[in-house]
Protein backbone atom coordinates (compact mmCIF):
# COMPACT_ATOMS: atom_id res chain seq x y z
CA UNK A 1 0.00 0.00 0.00
CA UNK A 2 1.30 3.44 -0.94
CA UNK A 3 1.43 5.88 1.93
CA UNK A 4 0.98 9.46 0.79
CA UNK A 5 2.56 12.21 2.82
CA UNK A 6 0.06 14.66 4.26
CA UNK A 7 -0.48 18.01 2.54
CA UNK A 8 0.69 19.90 5.62
CA UNK A 9 3.90 17.87 5.82
CA UNK A 10 4.59 18.67 2.16
CA UNK A 11 3.85 22.37 2.84
CA UNK A 12 6.28 22.39 5.77
CA UNK A 13 8.99 20.89 3.54
CA UNK A 14 8.37 23.60 0.93
CA UNK A 15 8.49 26.23 3.66
CA UNK A 16 11.85 24.93 4.89
CA UNK A 17 13.25 25.16 1.35
CA UNK A 18 11.99 28.73 1.07
CA UNK A 19 13.44 29.64 4.47
CA UNK A 20 16.87 28.39 3.39
CA UNK A 21 16.86 31.10 0.74
CA UNK A 22 15.22 34.10 2.42
CA UNK A 23 15.94 35.72 5.76
CA UNK A 24 14.52 38.78 7.43
CA UNK A 25 17.11 41.36 8.43
CA UNK A 26 16.80 44.61 10.30
CA UNK A 27 16.78 46.55 7.02
CA UNK A 28 14.33 44.21 5.25
CA UNK A 29 12.35 42.02 7.65
CA UNK A 30 10.35 38.99 6.53
CA UNK A 31 6.58 39.13 6.00
CA UNK A 32 5.38 35.64 6.93
CA UNK A 33 1.89 34.34 6.08
CA UNK A 34 0.09 31.45 7.75
CA UNK A 35 -3.36 30.39 6.70
CA UNK A 36 -5.67 27.86 8.23
CA UNK A 37 -9.08 26.84 6.97
CA UNK A 38 -10.80 29.40 9.20
CA UNK A 39 -8.29 32.25 9.66
CA UNK A 40 -5.24 33.97 8.13
CA UNK A 41 -2.28 35.45 9.98
CA UNK A 42 0.63 37.71 8.98
CA UNK A 43 3.79 38.63 10.89
CA UNK A 44 6.75 40.84 10.13
CA UNK A 45 9.82 39.14 11.59
CA UNK A 46 13.46 40.12 12.11
CA UNK A 47 15.30 36.80 11.91
CA UNK A 48 18.63 38.24 13.10
CA UNK A 49 17.16 39.17 16.49
CA UNK A 50 14.46 36.46 16.34
CA UNK A 51 11.73 39.00 17.10
CA UNK A 52 8.28 39.70 15.71
CA UNK A 53 8.08 43.39 14.85
CA UNK A 54 4.34 43.52 14.13
CA UNK A 55 1.49 41.18 13.36
CA UNK A 56 -2.09 41.09 12.12
CA UNK A 57 -4.69 38.39 11.78
CA UNK A 58 -8.30 37.85 10.87
CA UNK A 59 -8.97 37.35 14.60
CA UNK A 60 -8.19 41.01 15.42
CA UNK A 61 -11.23 42.62 16.99
CA UNK A 62 -10.83 45.99 15.24
CA UNK A 63 -11.16 44.40 11.77
CA UNK A 64 -14.66 43.01 12.51
CA UNK A 65 -14.24 39.96 10.28
CA UNK A 66 -17.00 37.37 10.53
CA UNK A 67 -15.41 34.78 8.24
CA UNK A 68 -11.61 34.81 8.34
CA UNK A 69 -11.20 32.11 5.72
CA UNK A 70 -11.98 34.10 2.58
CA UNK A 71 -10.23 36.49 0.19
CA UNK A 72 -11.92 39.61 1.61
CA UNK A 73 -10.54 38.83 5.08
CA UNK A 74 -7.06 38.32 3.60
CA UNK A 75 -7.26 41.76 1.94
CA UNK A 76 -8.16 43.39 5.26
CA UNK A 77 -5.32 41.61 7.04
CA UNK A 78 -2.90 42.72 4.29
CA UNK A 79 -3.96 46.34 4.70
CA UNK A 80 -3.64 46.12 8.48
CA UNK A 81 -0.16 44.57 8.42
CA UNK A 82 1.00 47.36 6.08
CA UNK A 83 -0.39 50.01 8.46
CA UNK A 84 1.31 48.32 11.43
CA UNK A 85 4.56 48.21 9.46
CA UNK A 86 4.35 51.92 8.69
CA UNK A 87 3.91 52.63 12.42
CA UNK A 88 7.09 50.62 13.05
CA UNK A 89 8.94 52.53 10.25
CA UNK A 90 9.12 49.48 7.99
CA UNK A 91 8.71 50.11 4.26
CA UNK A 92 10.52 47.20 2.60
CA UNK A 93 10.09 43.49 3.40
CA UNK A 94 10.77 40.09 1.86
CA UNK A 95 7.66 37.99 1.33
CA UNK A 96 7.47 34.49 2.82
CA UNK A 97 4.42 32.65 1.50
CA UNK A 98 4.87 29.89 4.08
CA UNK A 99 4.95 27.03 1.59
CA UNK A 100 1.51 27.89 0.24
CA UNK A 101 0.85 28.54 -3.43
CA UNK A 102 0.92 32.22 -4.36
CA UNK A 103 -2.76 32.07 -5.14
CA UNK A 104 -6.09 32.99 -3.58
CA UNK A 105 -5.87 34.28 -0.03
CA UNK A 106 -2.06 34.47 0.06
CA UNK A 107 -2.00 36.51 -3.16
CA UNK A 108 -4.82 38.77 -1.93
CA UNK A 109 -2.95 39.50 1.31
CA UNK A 110 0.26 40.29 -0.58
CA UNK A 111 -1.47 42.57 -3.10
CA UNK A 112 -3.34 44.44 -0.35
CA UNK A 113 -0.10 44.98 1.57
CA UNK A 114 1.59 46.28 -1.59
CA UNK A 115 -1.28 48.66 -2.32
CA UNK A 116 -1.13 49.95 1.27
CA UNK A 117 2.53 50.88 0.87
CA UNK A 118 4.79 47.90 1.63
CA UNK A 119 7.48 47.17 -0.95
CA UNK A 120 8.48 43.60 -1.82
Amino acid sequence: MIKKESRNAMRIARHERIRNKIMGTEATPRLNVFRSNKEIYAQIINDENKTTLCSASSLDKDLNIKNGGNVEAAKLVGEKIAKEAKKANITKVVFDRGGYLYHGRVEALANAAREAGLKF
